[in-house]
């Protein structure tokens, strides 16, 4: 008899419609409470179960936070006996027959990205089995251009994962894309344009993966991915991409003059044909270089720089993939962070409170990042109360994040914290900090 764990949750209940919406958008807190209201599941067993501290169960399902890792994401699969469909997984080894479409199932390239948690990050193996839509076009015996833009295709669709996925889940998925090309660079037969394209495509990957890289602490890895992307970008004469080699050099260069410097050879490979995403990415870059130098005016430079590239944008004007992210809401973001870092908490805590509004707590990482920063600028002004308070949502958001980022900028902000220990708010979310 097939074992069936007592989180199991009724076939009645897999089929309500609450319940798929919950599970195709990952919001497992919800499922959670629904197990509990519908099905008499306790948070307890539920906690047990899926290997989940019991307070955390119940943080979730009060909306608090998200489960963004893969690994967990199968557990509670397995514990709560979800179809592998309903979660954006291949079928796990319990599930005897094959299951039918599902009509919450969609492609990553769609709206409902955020269920990109699908892929398994050991291997691209993995990859293939959870995303059969991705796997990839069989390799002609000459490439050609229309394989190349497959392939561009491809990579476009699998950098959507990393607006929920931390680095620590994707980097080697990205890694077996940059080699996979650089294999084909290596032993392929091209037309005469296919070979340029397909190494513009390598310094793409390569950037790709060494952004993982730097986000799963890879620094080392993330810095020669960088340079040889910038040599597969000059290789191919692709200005962009070396100028967006050159930005990422800059952003985890620890020397703040050199990372300056770097910055700036960056922004000297605009041209005017360079697409108004790109030179706003470029900008945004050199203000953060200056910022953190403290470098007050250029900041202010190049953010003006990089608003009047957005507001220059034509409405027809294509843009890469890989740059459109871009956008006003984005360079807020950045804005914001510049000011806390010069001590500008005036001008930080409108503009970063403004844009966190329209960002999704399904973007667990980069809006708990955020939230650091407007923490800090609020500890800047002597808000402690409201600091600690959005400390504490930045927790729950990078809780089992596969990123090293939002603990490694939480840190210093819980040290300044535990100066204001007499304070209720602040002794609450250092017992949650110290508890994770």
């Amino acid at each position: 008899m097939t074992y069936q764990p007592p989180t199991a949750l009724p076939r009645d209940l897999l089929d309500d419609v609450a319940v798929q919406r919950a599970l195709a958008d990952h919001d497992f807190g919800a499922a959670f409470r629904l197990a509990r209201d519908r099905a008499g599941i306790s948070y307890s067993r539920i906690a047990a179960e899926c290997d989940i501290k019991p307070e955390r169960v119940g943080t979730l399902a009060r909306g608090q936070g998200r489960i963004t890792t893969f690994d967990k994401i199968v557990m509670i699969a397995d514990a709560l006996r979800i179809p592998g469909r309903m979660v954006g997984l291949a079928p796990r080894p319990w599930e005897t027959d094959g299951p039918p479409a599902h009509p919450y199932d969609a492609e990553i390239g769609t709206i409902s990205v955020r269920r990109r948690t699908v892929l398994q990050a050991a291997t691209s193996t993995g990859l293939a089995a959870a995303l059969p839509a991705l796997h990839r076009p069989r390799e002609p015996r000459r490439i050609t251009l229309n394989y190349v833009q497959h392939l561009r295709e491809r990579t476009a669709r699998l950098r959507r994962l990393d607006e929920i996925l931390g680095g620590g889940d994707t980097y080697r998925v990205y890694l077996g894309e940059y080699q996979h090309t650089k294999r084909i660079l290596r032993t392929g037969s091209f037309t005469d344009d296919s070979r340029r394209h397909l190494q513009s495509l390598l310094a793409e990957q390569a950037q790709q993966a060494g952004w993982a890289a730097f986000d799963g602490g890879r620094r080392t890895e993330a810095a020669s991915l960088y340079e040889e992307s910038k040599a597969a970008a000059h290789e191919a004469g692709d200005t962009d991409l070396l100028g967006n080699g050159f930005a990422f050099l800059a952003y985890q260069t620890a020397d703040r003059r050199k990372a300056v410097e770097i910055a700036a050879a960056s922004c000297a490979t605009i041209t005017a044909a360079t697409p108004a995403a790109v030179q706003a990415l470029l900008h945004e870059r050199m203000a953060w270089a200056c910022a953190v130098a403290g470098q007050a005016d250029r900041t202010e430079r190049a953010l003006d720089a990089a608003r009047a590239a957005l507001n220059g944008q034509q409405d027809a004007e294509p843009q890469p993939d890989w740059a459109a992210w871009v956008d006003r809401i984005e360079l807020h973001i950045m804005s914001g962070r510049c000011w806390t870092e010069l001590r500008r908490p005036l001008r930080a805590v409108p503009v970063l409170t403004k844009a966190l509004d329209a960002y999704s707590d399904h973007n667990a990482r980069d809006k708990a990042l955020y939230l650091s920063w407007l923490a800090d600028a609020y500890l800047t002004a002597g808000e402690v109360e409201e600091a600690a308070a959005v400390t504490d949502r930045a927790l729950d958001l990078a809780a089992g994040v596969a990123s090293v980022r939002p603990q490694q900028r939480l840190a210093p902000v819980l040290d300044q914290l535990r100066q204001h220990q007499d304070v209720n708010a602040v002794r609450d979310v250092l017992q949650k900090a110290d508890a994770a």
